[in-house]
């Protein structure tokens, strides 16, 4: 018997809402599908849909309560846009290409530029944001697999209860808190983001639940059912689903439902060798060439009678998917990894890693056997700081629920609570399905065959990127904005000053900036790369004073925040003439439509899975960055652009230079977090997600085998180096911030009553200095006190960009160096042993 389906509700088109979209519309209500109509996003016609919860709040909603007030992205001044380009270009280029560019540059400004501007500023009336159409389309006309390229990860803090932190409890935990997220996202109960006092754009979470990413040949989709009450779990690479809301978006489990649910799957899917279960993993398809992947979905439904258009219509629709995992990463790249892009375990010549229990089409919630948990997210309709609310929202409720356990007085994340399940008429549920339902799929020949190819294409591609992680200690947030750096832009610095250390040059770097206080906001891309931190990076690795390296340092770290406030405030340069190109490509397309319907042609379309670039010029072989050939389709002949050349500054390399990211960067995390990561964005370069914590920094690194160690390993090394320099220098604290208890100025006068408490000679950090300092002959320092008292005549030195990587164990290699010069005199090292003992009881004073 076919597996039952709910009813999909008519979205409307993604043009359409973006097309007729003003900030106080309300969408129309949607028009139900009659039972005789097929239920699967399959067997309907391929439009971009993009079902929409209106952004007009309900009476006493909270989640869309400032989306009125929201102003809209500013078309920043075309001279500007064009100055900050060939900033952002001048310290990537010699002179030579430079002043090709700026001459590009000046031609687009008296020809092209202002002609474009104009036609995208009538674009965009009416329109709710002047990038949004054209930034969704960056990503569905991505023909690349999504897994590594697009889709990033959330790797989870572990639960701070031991007991809880095994598979099942974890799993179930997580649903239940992710449920009451769908719940007060529906009901408008989800307090707005704010940043300082100013509310952010919320829509994004009207596309985080019930919505999948599907392939067609034209281009990718997004398809939502916004009335989704089930979720779909994975295991073994087997699907099931099950039921967990009513029709009010109420949860209708609780959370020892869900953990019989979730054992009762792990239990069956067991009973399937995981041999055997591989190759029928039909989620290894969702990593594919999307083309291919597209045709591989119109075999799986071709077969009257089939179950699979039933099936799909279950996994596209569920709210999420749950993938749980049976392995269990030792260490945090692996677990990183496992989020990322699963594993590659091949035994007997068959695939058994977690990279078959994946569905990338969608957001995922992944839980391995002891208890570690992450987020991978289809990318197209949120960005990072959306999920990192929902993943953060996620982790509390987690805590905040076993709380009331045992004191139910304690607090709660959410204005209202669904009422318990236990306690309710279970016909009030009404018509719903709890006893999980594993999806049987009808598997053909020709499928077996693609599940096999599409791993191993995906086990090369696993296999081609590595990861490596970096928990770094020594210092976070409170240390950094001690010595009065931003905490960005000083991390920022590390990662430009550990690359340069390493090869002696600056790539060209990309750090996305938030956008989000105007209406439907998404990103900004912020130039890291500039002539300030050039020059930093150059006095950094050369023989200059502490004192000067540290003054590039804060130069560089000024122009960062600089750019950075700039590029928040929507006046960047990148997406602005990424707007401008979309102009002149959809001009050029409708030219060349008409030009070819007069005379009975018809453009060709590429075939199979590479893809043309849809700009050519006859002076260059490609004028696009490899990302910006993807977004684009058609044809490709030079004869396209004889009658309509490219604009100049799209044709000049430095259009190309800037679009192939070397570094790309991410800032995204809170304390509920371990790591952050994504893949690489170009074959040559390193994706890099990091979190800055109070007292300490966590960074994933990915590369296609570029060194990856050996670059984390610098930058390691780097931070301990740039810390050491602002002791020297600043003689600061070794926290950043104290708490208020230290705040009290010592030399502050006090009343006559207080004479007795000031009897005694106050302990500082100061006197631990200076006893550091009067045995410094020693030899019984530790490396981090030898890194704090070397003189400045000891400074980098003679590390140069050759054992740039060696430093961090230069640093502590000294320290083992010095200790072992006492080891001839036994006495000596009792003392020294003594007197360390006693220095560390200081040091945690001072700490507390």
């Amino acid at each position: 018997m076919p597996t039952q389906v709910r009813i999909f509700a008519m979205p409307k088109s993604l043009g359409e809402t973006l097309a007729g979209s003003t900030t106080t519309s309300v969408p129309a209500p949607a028009q139900e599908y009659k039972n005789d109509r097929p239920a699967s996003p399959e067997l309907r016609s391929r439009l971009p849909i993009m079902e929409t919860i209106p952004e007009k709040p309900k009476e006493g909603g909270l989640t869309f309560a400032h989306q009125d007030s929201l102003p809209k992205l500013p078309i920043p001044d075309l001279e500007q846009t064009c100055k900050k380009y060939l900033a952002a270009l001048k310290p990537l280029q010699g002179p030579r290409e430079h002043a090709e560019t700026r001459y590009a540059v000046q031609e687009f400004l008296k020809k092209d530029g202002p002609e474009l501007q104009k036609k995208l500023q009538e674009y965009a009336v009416g329109k709710t944001s002047y990038i949004e159409q054209f930034w969704y389309d960056s990503y569905l006309n991505f023909d690349n697999p999504v897994v590594l390229n697009l889709n990033p990860f959330f790797l989870l803090e572990d639960d701070p209860t031991p007991a809880r932190n095994n598979q099942v409890t974890r799993a179930a935990s997580l649903v239940v808190s992710a449920l009451e997220f769908v719940r007060a996202v529906r009901r408008e109960e989800l307090p707005p983001d704010m940043v300082k006092g100013t509310p952010l754009d919320m829509y994004q979470y009207s596309r985080l639940f019930g919505t999948a990413r599907v392939p067609t040949e034209n281009g990718c989709q997004i398809e939502q059912d916004p009335e989704s009450k089930h979720v779909v779990v994975l295991c073994h690479g087997q699907f099931y689903w099950f039921d967990v809301l009513d029709d009010n978006s109420d949860l209708i489990m609780s959370e020892k439902d869900i953990s019989i649910n979730l054992q009762t799957i792990i239990d069956d899917a067991a009973q399937t060798p995981i041999q055997e279960a591989a190759k029928g993993a039909l989620g290894i398809l969702s990593t594919e060439n999307r083309k291919i992947w597209s045709g591989l979905r119109d075999v799986l439904t071709k077969e009257e009678g089939s179950n699979n258009a039933d099936c799909l219509g279950i996994v596209d629709s569920a709210l999420f998917v749950l993938c749980l995992d049976y392995t269990e990463p030792s260490t945090s790249a692996a677990v990183c990894q496992n989020m990322l892009c699963g594993t590659n375990d091949v035994v007997k010549g068959v695939q058994i890693g977690t990279c078959i229990n994946r569905w990338y089409d969608k957001l995922q919630i992944i839980v391995c056997k002891n208890g570690s948990a992450g987020i991978n997210f289809e990318h197209t309709g949120v960005d990072g700081h959306t999920v990192l609310r929902f993943a953060s929202d996620l982790y509390t409720d987690t805590i905040l629920r076993f709380a009331r356990t045992i004191n139910g007085q304690a607090p709660s994340l959410w204005k209202t609570a669904s009422p318990d399940p236990s306690k309710r008429d279970p016909e009030s549920f009404g018509e719903v399905t709890t006893t999980p339902h594993k999806l049987e799929w009808d598997i053909s020949p020709e499928l077996n065959i693609a599940i096999r190819f599409a791993e191993t294409r995906l086990a090369d591609l696993i296999s081609q990127n590595e990861f490596e992680c970096l928990d770094f200690s020594g210092y976070g947030k409170n240390f950094i904005t001690g010595t009065g750096f931003s905490p960005d832009a000083f991390v920022q610095m590390a990662f430009q000053a550990a690359y340069y250390g390493l090869y002696g040059r600056v790539e060209c770097t990309y750090e996305p900036a938030m956008t989000k206080a105007f209406l439907h906001g998404r990103t900004e891309a912020i130039r890291t790369v500039t002539e300030e931190s050039v020059n930093f990076c150059q006095t950094f690795w050369a023989d200059h004073p502490a004192e000067a390296k540290v003054e590039a340092l804060r130069k560089a770290c000024q122009q960062h925040v600089n750019s950075t406030k700039e590029c928040s405030k929507g006046r960047g340069c990148d997406r602005h003439l990424y707007a401008l190109f979309c102009v002149w490509q959809r001009y050029l397309d409708d030219e060349v439509s008409r030009s070819a319907s007069s005379l009975g042609y018809s453009s060709p379309v590429e075939n199979g899975s590479e893809q043309g670039s849809a700009v050519g010029s006859p002076a260059k072989d490609s004028v696009l960055s490899d990302e910006m050939r993807t977004r684009q389709r058609g044809d490709s002949t030079n004869s396209r652009y004889q009658e309509h050349p490219v604009p100049a500054i799209f044709a000049d390399g430095g259009w190309d230079k800037l679009n192939s990211t070397i570094l790309s960067t991410s800032n995204c995390g809170n304390p509920s977090l371990r790591q952050f990561g994504f893949g690489p964005t170009a074959g040559g370069g390193f994706g890099i997600g990091y979190i800055i914590k109070d007292e300490g920094i966590s960074i994933c690194v990915a590369s296609k085998h570029r060194q990856t160690k050996r670059f984390v390993d610098t930058l390691e090394g780097y931070l301990l180096e740039i810390r050491r320099i602002l002791r020297i220098t600043g003689r600061r604290p070794t926290t950043g911030r104290q708490t208020r208890a230290r705040e009290i100025d010592p030399d502050k006068p006090r009343p006559s009553h207080h004479r007795l408490k000031t009897r005694g000679r106050m302990i500082t950090g100061a006197d631990s200095l200076r006893a550091l300092a009067a045995r410094s002959s020693t030899g019984t320092r530790s490396p981090t006190e030898e890194s704090l008292m070397m003189s400045e005549d000891d400074e980098l030195g003679g590390y140069g960009f050759f054992d740039a990587g060696m430093l961090l164990q230069a640093l502590k290699a000294r320290g083992e160096a010095l200790d072992q010069q006492g080891e001839s005199k036994a006495s000596e090292r009792a003392a020294a042993s003594a007197r360390r003992r006693e220095i560390g009881k200081k040091l945690r004073l001072v700490e507390y």
